[in-house]
């Protein structure tokens, strides 16, 4: 059984060599003034691997609303803090595994309890995204990782199922292991493809 450090050790392999997307293009919301404040810490963070897990706490809702490229170049910060217990608000795993598992949370609402639905099949909301589920996002937002990326992500996302104690909170972790990320370890695209489609755009 692989240990932290070893997963730690596959997360820098996988993405230590990923250029900084620019500062433009980190935020992905424009909505209210969160995004701005969450996102606009991390400008001009070449390294990701040198940021203080701190920081990483105290914006910790970057992770919500980071652009896809800003996603994919700081997650590994949050999943090498996690890995060494050093967050105690960011919820890096929660991102990786909130859309592939349905559950269901009573809630009392007045004399009576009301049954809410979260995640998976859940509609996102569909007075903006129509039919589309919280499943139909997740894969979207997440199809940006590289094959090995993805593979890196998949030894972190066992870590955490293997570490956990409580079988609960094991679900989301096998069902988006099962339901996407090792089929994306898989299937998505090579590293060296993609570095290859840049440099081919740019000549």
């Amino acid at each position: 059984m692989p240990s932290a450090d070893d997963v730690i050790a596959r997360i820098h392999a996988a993405f230590g060599s990923n250029e900084y997307p620019g500062d433009r293009w980190l935020q992905g919301s424009s909505e209210g003034c969160e995004p701005s404040e969450e996102v606009g810490p991390f400008v001009g963070h070449r390294r990701w691997q040198d940021i203080e897990p701190a920081m990483l706490d105290g914006h910790y809702a970057a992770l919500s609303f980071f652009s896809e490229a800003g996603f994919r170049f700081f997650l590994p910060a949050f999943l090498v803090a996690d890995l060494r217990g050093q967050l105690q608000t960011a919820d890096p795993l929660g991102q990786l595994t909130g859309g592939f598992h349905t559950g269901e949370v009573e809630l009392p609402v007045g004399q009576r309890t009301v049954v809410q639905r979260y995640g998976g099949t859940t509609l996102l909301n569909p007075l903006r995204y129509g039919a589309m589920t919280m499943e139909d996002y997740a894969r979207f937002r997440l199809s940006i990782f590289t094959r090995e990326e993805a593979a890196a992500i998949v030894s972190y996302l066992e870590y955490k199922r293997d570490h956990e104690e409580i079988a609960k909170l094991r679900e989301p972790i096998v069902a988006a292991l099962d339901g996407f990320w090792r089929g994306r370890a898989v299937q998505a695209p090579l590293a060296a493809d993609l570095r290859q489609h840049v440099a081919d755009q740019r000549a």
